[in-house]
């Protein structure tokens, strides 16, 4: 199974909002990075993905999401309302994609950003490279197990 590390702003979709929802899923739209867009093309039903909370006070993962539906256009992309528009795309040629999520488990413990880089085991995983902002990042099996260790 393949795992992953999606970021959301709580403004946009706070993992509260997922906790509320149950098992019921939540459409998570609005990526426009190619590179993030193909990663979201190689997710599979029931991958599980670490929820990072960015661009906030206090970054950091705050639980793990389960990925309910593989990637299908955003319509986001052609609503000329949202901020995720693009001109580019349309639904006879849609250039971007979302997936279904929903709430898998809740961490006890935040793990923040300072923690993340603070841990040796973790040295490697790939949103503490320098410059990286993709807002999807694969993640080993063994980073997965640790982070969620860390959130126990």
């Amino acid at each position: 199974m393949q795992h992953w590390l999606i970021k959301s702003e709580p403004s946009e979709c706070a993992f509260v909002d997922l906790q509320r929802r149950g098992k019921r899923s939540e459409s998570w739209s609005g990526v426009r990075n190619y590179q993030a867009r193909n990663f979201m093309r190689t997710m599979q039903l029931g991958n599980l993905a670490l929820f990072y909370h960015s661009s906030c006070l206090e970054p950091g993962v705050v639980g793990v999401v389960a990925i309910t539906r593989t990637a299908y256009p955003d319509p986001t992309a052609w609503d000329k309302a949202s901020p995720y528009f693009d001109a580019r795309s349309s639904p006879g040629n849609p250039l971007w994609d979302m997936v279904d999520i929903r709430w898998h488990t809740d961490f006890s413990t935040f793990v923040s950003l300072d923690t993340l880089r603070a841990d040796n085991a973790l040295q490697d995983l790939l949103i503490l490279r320098r410059g990286n902002r993709l807002s999807i990042t694969p993640v080993t099996a063994t980073h997965f197990k640790r982070i969620c260790a860390l959130g126990a």
